[in-house]
């Protein structure tokens, strides 16, 4: 899905990493569009050392200071911390193409954008009260339970999970002064704008939520907005690890009907519209109760869901990546030529720890190499880390995600035979159900308990 080639000046990339590395990487590579790349890893160190003294503001107003001699004519970020904040920002700075800033804070702030689905999409919404606790606090009494609680504002599922009662809940939102440390500092910049920018009533970022609780099948819906029309791309399945709220795998061709498809389009599109998103990519979670015929919305992201860019490719073609870049530049994304898919079905496996207790063991050099060679189309992501970031993981998150594998078959059948010859190669236990839960490292109980910070043991990578 080839760029146009006499794309003006150079293109800023921020916090550029992962999937969005690879994906920009394979969009820009045809075509020799000069880039630049800022931000820091917030996984790595020492690079998220600079955490510590972040201002973005500050560092978005030295960026528009650097704009003119650098050439920059447009920015791109689908990092869901800080980046598409920036991005945005940076753009109304400059006068670039971009997604619009308050529409990105009112979908990032996920009290207010629950506030206002409520208004548009009533049938789409769930129950939801904010938790009249902030961080650190004595949890009140007289809740509702059970209750699914997640932080106001927040990214990758961190802190987010389904509590059974008033004990469990004080139990998951203890945290040491580290943790509140690094929670806050990662609240922090985002607090400040929505305070200027969606008006003092809108309740504070440092505050968590509490929801209804939905047991139902979970999707994406992915699509981009262009001079305010919205136009849907695909729907990927997210499916769980059973009898947990963590990601097994995502995988495209999608199995929901396209009748349910166009539903979740409409809700976008009002709710989208209600909080002035006018420009860019977007990506919609949201649960269907086949049962109930009902539909749900978790969550608006305000960019690019990277993970899936990939998976599109394969399957129909379309890349995010250069959609992406096109939306940044002001092109119309329907001008883009599609690529020939190469698959039938592909998806982004995901392997994970339930419990702290037991040990992973990471791929050696041999074994990468031998996937490398065996799948020549296959993306391997490792994630290693040391114990203490390990248990961290289990409480904020209920599970260790060690590793990533992106693959697809000409069908379903054929993309799990290839994902069990793989996770053969690399050792670890196939994303499929029963395969998954007759591992060590899966337990089902294991994902539902706060995990104390001082259990884990050590991880030898």
């Amino acid at each position: 899905m080839p760029l146009p080639t006499n794309l003006p000046g150079r293109t800023l990339l921020l916090f550029n990493h992962d999937w969005d590395a690879i994906g920009h990487a394979r969009a820009l590579g045809g075509i020799g569009h000069p880039v630049d790349e800022d931000g820091f890893d917030l996984f790595s160190f020492p690079s998220n050392v600079q955490l510590a003294f972040f201002d973005i503001e500050r560092w978005v107003a030295r960026l528009a200071r650097r704009a003119g001699a650098r050439g920059w004519k447009a920015v791109a970020s689908h990092n869901e911390q800080f980046g598409a904040l920036a991005a945005a920002l940076l753009a109304e700075r400059m006068g670039w193409p971009g997604t619009p800033v308050n529409a990105v804070l009112a979908c990032q702030h996920k009290l207010h954008a629950r506030q206002v689905l409520q208004q548009v999409a009533p049938e789409a919404h769930v129950p939801f009260a904010l938790l009249d606790a902030e961080y650190g606090e004595a949890v009140p009494a007289g809740l509702s339970y059970p209750a699914f609680v997640k932080p106001v504002k927040a990214a990758f599922s961190v802190l987010a999970r389904e509590v059974h009662s008033h004990d469990d809940l004080q139990r998951h939102t203890r945290f040491g002064a580290w943790e509140l440390w690094v929670i806050r500092r990662l609240v922090e910049p985002f607090e400040r704008l929505s305070r200027q920018r969606l008006g003092p009533d809108v309740p504070s970022a440092h505050r968590m939520m509490l929801e209804q609780p939905v047991h139902a099948a979970q999707y994406n819906l992915d699509g981009y907005v262009f001079e305010g029309q919205l136009h849907p791309i695909g729907v990927v399945d997210a499916i769980m690890y059973p009898g947990t709220q963590a990601f097994m795998r995502h995988q495209l061709p999608t199995r929901l009907p396209q009748a349910v498809q166009d539903r979740a389009a409409e809700v976008a599109r009002r709710f989208l519209a209600a909080v002035g998103f006018t420009h860019g990519l977007f990506n919609m979670e949201f649960f269907y109760d086949e049962a109930q015929d009902r539909l749900s919305v978790i969550e608006f992201n305000p960019r690019m869901a990277s993970q899936y860019s990939d998976l599109y490719l394969r399957v129909q073609g379309i890349d995010l990546h250069a959609i992406g870049l096109a939306l940044a530049h002001g092109l119309d994304p329907a001008g883009l030529p599609r690529a020939v898919p190469q698959a039938g079905a592909a998806a982004s496996f995901v392997y994970r720890q339930f419990n702290p207790n037991e040990r992973v063991v990471m791929p050696d050099e041999r074994q990468q190499q031998a996937f490398a060679r065996t799948f020549s189309d296959g993306l391997l992501f490792c994630y290693p880390k040391s114990a203490a970031s390990v248990a961290r993981d289990h409480k904020w998150l209920g599970s260790w995600r060690y590793g990533i594998v992106h693959l697809d078959g000409r069908d379903e059948t054929e993309l799990r035979q290839r994902c069990e010859q793989a996770s053969e190669l690399l050792g670890w236990p196939a994303p499929y159900a029963e395969l998954a839960a007759a591992s060590p490292v899966f337990s089902r109980e294991a994902s539902f308990q706060p995990s104390p910070l001082n259990v884990s043991p050590a991880i030898r990578t």
